[in-house]
């Protein structure tokens, strides 16, 4: 018997083999947060008063959203609704327990959360002995790892408390009242155990036992696996070792300044014919510079505690610190412009001068000290700005910026010191100093936005919107160009005949820099700056998003402007980037198949982070951009919109039974019951029989990926 194999069907065969394989590994129903509930007491009268407690158990790596920032902000706040009945009336609205907050750049906003435990609480007084309260809660859970966010929506019964007597509050004794209180305070829960009801099974990891309600203070997983230097806090642009290093340059552009440069010569002097050996000069150079770098720590160390992550907070948040700081940089530009000097009184100057007069180890100790505060007109405002940046970061980091700044001022001190001769190699001091002290002028008037900005986004002022900030910053380093090209000149500074190749490589880079910035004020994304600049959202008028909605040229240009039929909810829900599209699915895949396209499902949601993340730093790649708008039939899939639909489109879910009401419980469920998963973002790419192309993807940042995966599903469409 003959059996004859087509290759085709074997391939044919072998891809649907392995999208299914590949599916299958994909799907998945994640619950991260896992909830039980309980009560104050087990046994009340009536007239009494009761907390119903909300507790969640969240998973390693998982933090679950809190219910008392700002719903406007954009992650998803947890919310619990009551029914109202005869039985009960809420005493007061529901109480978070000791959340967490951080600041997120992204939200532009400070919010509340949990990890290990979270807990919730409800005051509720007990009117009749048929004591029951129904309800519901909704809410999200986020992954630190892997981008997922997923939210839920459950509904809880309290019905278990016995009701006896009719008694009123006023009933209570006073120890009653007191362990009541005790019930409502985080230090002494462990005293006050709810009584569980209608709970859901929890395991406990070893992680959660140690974890307690104020949730795991501890560092990410991925966090603690790496080096103390590496790690950084989630409000920090840099990690402890990133942040040495510029201070460490901070330290030699120092050395670079009028009044630190001539201190060179002054130290040489200081230590020639000072040693009776060449061992007791090395000795005696040593202390010097170990001197300088104990003073510069000492003013890190002092300063530490203060500068920690609770500063981290305060500085995120609040407009008095932002202000200062800005005025400190703002103060710091024009002391280097040379409008005034910041000195230190003259007369304690002149005492520690006298002492480094004294022989023997004091003496050093007190030269390297009269070195720091006569040099500190020039020092003072870079150590002041490496100050400013250490605030809000960990404990450790004034301490090592300035350990990073002194080692690069005291290296050369001290080599000089060992090696006089070297002195004779040394460029003579002239106007090359004071125009290193004003370049470093205009970083700092520049830095002096980045605070202030923080203040104007936190408050709303208005002052600072992103296209008033670009041409700030414009301005400023195009100055800083016609400077180092002698164009633009200070009281202070030399006349300059001719100028030097490196004051050409520097202006050249400059400038560079400033017509890198020139698109940002038409709405270019400019990416590699998105941490220090306004968000998008506050310019006035970003013209190249206009381009991309009303123009047709290019790969940004897009055939789906005309839709098949107008898309449902538009009027509410919004597609970015300027991509036309839909927010149902049914007009979506109709649409698909009329044009003959593949389509794109964007499972998505307004309290996502992880969702806007792709959005800004791999959709708005033009390559990824010009695919979407031009091979694909788009819809996005809100999971948590909360929009009521018409009582004709309920249906009850196959998967829990429950009614679906909403576009977000109908999209959620729709996600969960085809392809077996509940956390966004989640891209799928089906062909117009609503079959998979390729397998689904989830949240990743590389753009190549995300390319290679929009092609891929190109390229099976059009094969099939």
């Amino acid at each position: 018997m003959k059996i004859i194999i087509n290759l085709t069907t074997i391939r044919l065969y072998t891809f649907i083999l392995a999208l299914f394989v590949s599916t299958m590994a994909i799907g998945q129903i994640l619950e991260p947060a896992k909830w039980n509930l309980g009560t104050s007491a087990n046994e009340v009268a009536v007239g009494q008063e009761l907390d119903l407690i909300f507790n969640a158990v969240i998973d390693q790596n998982w933090y679950l959203y809190s219910s008392d920032f700002d719903p406007d902000l954009g992650p998803m706040v947890t919310e619990f609704t009551f029914e109202p009945n005869d039985s009960y009336e809420l005493v007061g609205g529901i109480r978070p327990i000791n959340p967490q907050k951080k600041y997120d750049d992204l939200w532009e906003g400070e919010y509340t959360y949990f990890k290990g435990k979270g807990q919730f609480r409800q005051t509720v007084k007990v009117l009749s002995a048929d004591f029951k309260v129904t309800g519901s809660y909704s809410y999200q859970v986020c992954s630190d790892i892997d981008g997922k966010c997923i939210p839920f929506d459950e509904e809880f019964v309290f019905d278990k408390v016995k009701v006896s007597g009719t008694g009123g509050s006023e009933d209570l004794s006073t120890a009653e009242t007191e362990e009541k209180e005790e019930i409502q305070s985080i230090e002494s829960e462990e005293k006050s155990l709810p009584i569980p009801i209608e709970t859901k099974p929890i395991e406990l990891t070893p992680g959660d036992k140690e974890a307690d309600v104020e949730g795991d203070q501890s560092p990410k997983a991925d966090e603690r696996s790496k080096p103390l230097l590496s790690q950084r806090s989630s409000t920090d642009p840099y990690s402890l070792l990133a942040f040495m290093i510029i201070a460490f340059l901070g330290g030699l552009a120092a050395l670079l300044t009028p009044c630190v440069f001539p201190m060179i010569p002054m130290t040489v002097s200081f230590f020639t014919g000072r040693a009776k050996s060449r061992k007791q000069g090395v000795r005696n150079a040593l202390l010097y510079g170990f001197s300088i770098i104990l003073i510069y720590t000492f003013v890190g160390s002092i300063l530490a505690p203060f500068m920690g992550p609770e500063m981290a907070n305060v500085l995120a948040t609040h407009w008095i610190p932002n202000v200062i700081f800005s005025l400190v940089f703002l103060i710091f530009a024009l002391s280097f412009f040379g409008l005034f000097e910041i000195t230190l009184p003259s007369g304690f100057v002149n005492k520690i001068d006298k002492k480094a007069d004294k022989g023997g180890l004091i003496g050093i100790f007190f030269m390297a000290f009269t070195l720091v505060l006569v040099s500190f007109s020039c020092t003072g405002p870079i150590v002041g700005s490496i100050l400013v940046e250490s605030a809000g970061g960990q404990v450790l980091k004034p301490i090592l910026g300035m350990l990073g700044f002194s080692l690069a001022f005291a290296i050369p001190f001290t080599l000089f010191a060992i090696f006089p001769e070297w002195l004779n190699t040394l460029p003579k001091s002239g106007g090359w100093l004071n125009t290193v002290k004003v370049v470093l002028g205009f970083i700092e008037l520049a830095f002096a936005l980045k605070f202030l900005s923080v203040a104007d986004q936190a408050y709303h002022w208005g002052l600072l919107d992103r296209e008033v900030y670009l041409a700030l910053w414009i301005v400023i380093f195009g100055m800083l160009g016609f400077y180092i090209l002698g164009k633009i000149r200070l009281p202070h500074d030399s006349k300059l005949e001719t100028i030097g190749v490196g004051r050409l490589i520097i202006s050249i880079v400059i400038f560079s820099f400033v017509v890198y910035l020139i698109p940002g004020m038409f709405g270019a994304p400019l990416k590699s700056l998105a941490g220090d600049l306004p968000p998008m959202s506050t310019h006035d008028f970003p013209l190249l998003d206009e381009v991309r909605n009303n123009a047709g040229s290019g790969v940004m240009a897009s055939t789906n402007d005309a839709l098949c039929t107008p898309p449902k909810y538009d009027d509410f829900l919004h597609l970015p980037h300027g991509i036309k599209g839909y927010f149902d699915y049914e007009q979506a895949i109709q649409c698909a198949k009329e044009k003959n396209k593949p389509l794109f499902i964007d499972f998505t949601g307004h309290g996502c982070v992880n969702c806007r993340e792709m959005e800004a730093r791999v959709w708005s790649d033009p390559e990824v951009l010009g695919i979407l708008k031009n091979d694909y039939i788009v819809v996005a899939l809100y999971v948590d919109d909360k929009t009521s639909l018409p009582e004709t489109s309920w249906y009850t879910s196959s998967y829990d039974d429950k009614v679906k009401k909403t576009i977000g419980k109908q999209n959620a469920d729709f996600q969960i019951t085809k392809y077996n998963n509940n956390a966004q973002p989640f891209y799928v790419l089906l062909d117009n029989e609503e079959n998979l192309l390729v397998p689904p993807k989830a949240y990743d940042l590389d753009v190549n990926n995300f390319v290679d995966f929009l092609e891929e599903g190109k390229k099976n469409f059009q094969s099939r």
